[in-house]
């Protein structure tokens, strides 16, 4: 009966497919990989830089998912309309995330237009959203580590804006730094934007989503 047992548990494994399997069955252009830059560690948390992991936890809690650690980052899975949709925070510092990037492109077989990343911008109001599909690292140390690692600038990018109102020479304080309570008052209504702007891209594709978020 032991030996049956275990017969009958080997055949069950060989049947069944693995996550791993499932994802090489599926279709290239059914995955994304959306990915929020920022540090790690409690004295980066909540700062204006992180705020690509803040939409990212925000469309994890959205789809009722949660992350774990992985190689090179927090990583969880998730469904938009038939669409498989890994998320990803990179552990590997802001400056360093295109290693993380291209593993997880790699590792999910999601061609690069799939890709969407999320970042800060100074050059932007608070709250403000501009996507594009391509284009330089506008002085980004994350996107600049990106486009040399991956060798192209050809991939999905939405930028948050969190304000330039900051004294001469203190730019490296705005951007480490914590959001203002007024901030925090408008952030939870920016966050969902964001959020549906990030399923937009997966839903209808990077112009159409452009066409309507851009305007806002």
């Amino acid at each position: 009966m032991k030996l049956f047992n275990h017969l009958l548990q080997w055949v069950r494994n060989r049947l069944t497919p693995t996550p791993q399997k499932v994802q090489e069955q599926i279709d290239p252009r059914m995955k994304y990989l959306i990915v929020g830059l920022g540090n790690i560690g409690a004295e980066y948390q909540n700062t204006r830089h992180n705020i690509g992991f803040r939409v990212v936890d925000a469309l994890a809690e959205k789809a009722g998912v949660s992350f774990s650690t992985d190689r090179y980052g927090a990583v969880a899975e998730m469904r938009h309309r038939g669409h498989i949709v890994t998320l990803l925070k990179p552990s590997t510092y802001m400056n360093l995330s295109g290693k993380a990037v291209r593993y997880w492109l790699e590792a999910t077989k999601t061609p690069i237009e799939n890709l969407l990343i999320i970042v800060d911008d100074i050059a932007l109001p608070f709250g403000s959203l501009r996507m594009r599909m391509k284009g330089s690292d506008g002085g980004h140390n994350g996107l600049k580590n990106i486009n040399e690692i991956l060798g192209s600038d050809a991939y999905s990018r939405i930028r948050f804006g969190i304000g330039g109102d900051f004294p001469r020479g203190f730019q490296v304080d705005h951007v480490l730094g914590q959001w203002t309570s007024e901030e925090e008052a408008q952030m939870a209504e920016k966050l969902k934007t964001f959020v549906d702007a990030s399923l937009s891209f997966v839903s209808i594709g990077a112009q159409r989503t452009m066409n309507t978020y851009n305007k806002k």
